[in-house]
């Protein structure tokens, strides 16, 4: 089974910002002033969800929604005021470290007594919880990678290509099968979730929205390309422990082996890339442009500071014995769910083949 490729049906508003954007979506309202937004909690759900739906606009789009509205003025100049106070809030909150080397390094150290989200569900977590966090994590790696893809156009000479060469991993090395998306939909699937792009944003709490709409934040903005590099650089070099714990997860609670391939590729794959990351992409970069390294240390802490707020919030919710979720996901049926999973299996053995809608 394919991963959806059709747009999603537009979120259900979460206050006055996110139903303003979304009317205007739909073609009907206009949008507040500026000033609207100055009140407005800046991690809350109501500015992070209309956010999420200006940004969305430059990926998949809604469905209904005319694609022309991409570059609506009136939504862009609204987009604008939503970034100011979300950078500003992640300015105001992140502690920063004092060099790049010192932030790299804070990443590369491993606690021996972690407690977060991967230790959790490693340790004690339910299957339940695991399909609680693969829902919210779908808003971003149901499209991974493409928000980081928008920084290759604002590098040049070293940095552009380290950055390309991990990238194109990501989108499995022109191989439909292994693109990290199609991946990370048969894990779902194993998981008997809903694979459908955009399907659990209603669910996902402001603290998920936030993380996802960092990246796009950065990406979107030439001028905070050193941050882009800098988040990229601590997901990366964060990655593969955290992969590695997932993966034991999935194992333990017997999740399905596409639920194991995912994190298992991941382990691999990125402690790779890490290398690449840090001396080719990073190094490449303040060689090039010294001045951006503040711009590297503050995207590599925000991406800590969100994670952090995130993983809180679920391990909250998890502890207290209620759902991180804002709506409940369907029960799943195991026996669809292995049917889905033998099928997704079958279109791979395909698509190796090279019976691919892309060969």
């Amino acid at each position: 089974m394919a991963y959806d490729r059709e747009a999603p049906q537009l979120p259900t508003a979460r206050g006055p910002l996110s139903a303003a954007v979304g009317a205007r979506l739909r073609g009907s309202g206009p949008l507040p002033g500026p000033e609207a937004v100055t009140g407005a909690p800046a991690y809350g759900d109501d500015l992070q969800l209309a956010l999420y739906q200006c940004y969305e606009l430059h990926y998949r789009g809604f469905a209904g929604v005319r694609p022309a509205l991409e570059w609506d003025p009136a939504l862009l100049g609204f987009r604008a005021a939503l970034e100011e106070r979300f950078l500003a809030a992640l300015r105001a909150g992140t502690a920063v470290h004092e060099s790049v080397e010192d932030a790299v390094g804070a990443l590369l150290v491993e606690p021996v007594d972690g407690a977060g989200v991967s230790h959790f569900l490693r340790d004690e977590g339910e299957l339940w919880q695991l399909r609680e966090y693969a829902a919210q994590r779908s808003l971003y790696h149901l499209k991974e990678a493409d928000p980081h893809a928008w920084v290759l156009p604002r590098l040049w000479g070293r940095p552009k290509a380290a950055m390309a060469a991990v990238e194109f991993d990501e989108y499995g090395g022109g191989r439909a099968d292994r693109v990290h998306a199609r991946l990370f939909a048969d894990l779902m699937t194993d998981l008997g979730l809903d694979t459908a792009y955009g399907r659990h944003l209603d669910a996902a709490s402001a603290e998920c929205l936030a993380t996802v709409n960092m990246m796009s934040l950065f990406g979107l903005h030439r001028a905070l390309r050193g941050a882009l590099v800098g988040h990229f650089a601590a997901v990366e070099i964060t990655s593969s422990p955290g992969s590695r714990r997932l993966a034991q997860a999935m194992r333990r609670t017997a999740a399905g082996p596409a639920a194991e391939h995912f994190y298992d590729e991941h382990v691999e794959a990125d402690a790779v890339h890490e290398q690449i990351v840090r001396h080719e992409v990073i190094d490449g970069l303040l060689e090039q442009e010294p001045h951006l390294a503040a711009d590297v240390v503050f995207g590599i802490d925000a991406t800590g500071h969100l994670e952090d707020r995130f993983g809180d919030r679920l391990l909250a919710d998890w502890r207290a014995g209620r759902s991180s979720l804002r709506t409940p996901l369907p029960e799943p049926s195991r026996e669809a769910s292995r049917e889905a999973s033998r099928e997704a299996s079958r279109e791979a053995s395909r698509e190796a083949s090279g019976i691919s809608d892309i060969w």
